[in-house]
């Protein structure tokens, strides 16, 4: 098996787990808010960072991966950022309807193409622009209902889509710069994240349901349902940083908009949930959007190797240099990388 089949192989891979992940997680935590009435999600998801932190301490101990330490700096912040893009987009759904969270969500796609076509000179062909733009439009009729907006509401939406949009376009670069795997990068960003919602997560969750976390009658259906979402969240964070890590945070927020149409589909069929012929157009138009933006993609990661493959003779013919050496240099890859519901997140899918 070549290379470039290998990280195809490993790219669908991540796709497929992340999805069957973050909807199991979603019905478990489903279940734990709706029927159950633990409504705390920021401190939920404190706790599923920690238990993902010791998960992957122990597969430390065990030498399944190897600790690889870099900019120190860098871990604290991307850490933070991301502990506190999680309780905006919380935040952002306590102060705003439904409808506009889902808007919400929605803007995070173009606002990350916005930033990196700004800040890293990134190109986006016309054929992914329409797919994204048809995605979008299905997603938007099959979630969006009422749109009521607010100042405050409108505020913390906007820095939510910003904190949110950075945070993964750095999970890709620090992946990438660094050279360590999206397991060496949870695992050091973990605590971080962890210690912001354990912080921030009591004090934003009573004050969006007026209810204290610690007086919380914990039953053992109650807990059995927590250790189970805190069990799922590791394959789901794990999950995520190897989907940005392998593909990009566009393609991770496609992924997102996937699952939010699983979920309503889920619902319907087992739970009963009420849908419409709304619901099913749009879920409709969002996969045709992801079925072609999946393609474009495809499409031109074999052609950006097709192009690295013919232009590799001619770079050792002129510079007159052994192929390896070239390689190690990075001119002779020949492998192109293909160009996003985190755990808190699909809570509210």
């Amino acid at each position: 098996m070549s290379e470039g089949q290998k990280f195809q192989l490993g790219t669908v891979g991540a796709l497929s787990l992340s999805v069957i992940s973050s909807v199991s997680i979603v019905i478990c935590n489903k279940a734990l808010i709706s029927s159950l009435g633990f409504t705390f999600a920021t401190t939920l998801t404190s706790w599923h960072l920690l238990v993902t932190f010791c998960s992957l301490h122990v597969a430390l101990w065990m030498k399944l991966f190897e600790h690889k330490p870099f900019d120190p700096r860098a871990v604290m912040g991307f850490g933070v950022l991301n502990g506190i893009s999680i309780g905006l987009l919380n935040l952002s759904l306590g102060f705003n309807s439904v409808g506009f969270y889902q808007m919400t969500k929605l803007a995070i796609i173009p606002c990350t193409i916005l930033l990196e076509t700004l800040f890293f000179r990134k190109k986006f062909s016309r054929n992914i622009q329409l797919s994204l733009v048809i995605l979008l439009v299905g997603v938007g009729i099959a979630t969006v209902t009422d749109l009521q907006l607010n100042v405050l509401g409108s505020v913390l939406s906007l820095l939510a889509v910003l904190t949110t949009c950075v945070a993964q376009i750095m999970t890709n670069t620090i992946q990438k710069k660094f050279k360590v795997s999206s397991t060496q990068l949870l695992y050091q960003s973990c605590p971080y994240q962890a210690l912001t919602l354990f912080i921030i997560g009591p004090f934003l969750d009573g004050l969006l349901t007026n209810k204290n976390v610690f007086a919380f009658k914990y039953t053992p259906y109650v807990l059995f349902f927590i250790v189970l979402s805190c069990l799922i969240s590791v394959s789901v964070n794990f999950s995520t940083f190897l989907v940005i890590g392998k593909t990009s945070p566009v393609t991770y927020q496609v992924l997102g908009h996937l699952k939010t149409c699983l979920v309503l589909a889920f619902g319907y069929v087992l739970l009963h949930d009420p849908f419409s012929w709304r619901n099913i157009l749009g879920i409709l138009i969002a996969v045709i959007g992801m079925v072609l933006y999946s393609y474009c993609c495809s499409l031109e990661s074999q052609q950006k190797a097709s192009e690295t493959s013919s232009q590799l003779p001619q770079v050792v013919k002129e510079g007159e240099t052994d192929p390896l050496i070239n390689a190690e240099k990075g001119t002779g890859d020949g492998i192109a990388k293909a160009p996003a519901w985190n755990s808190n997140k699909d809570l509210h899918a």
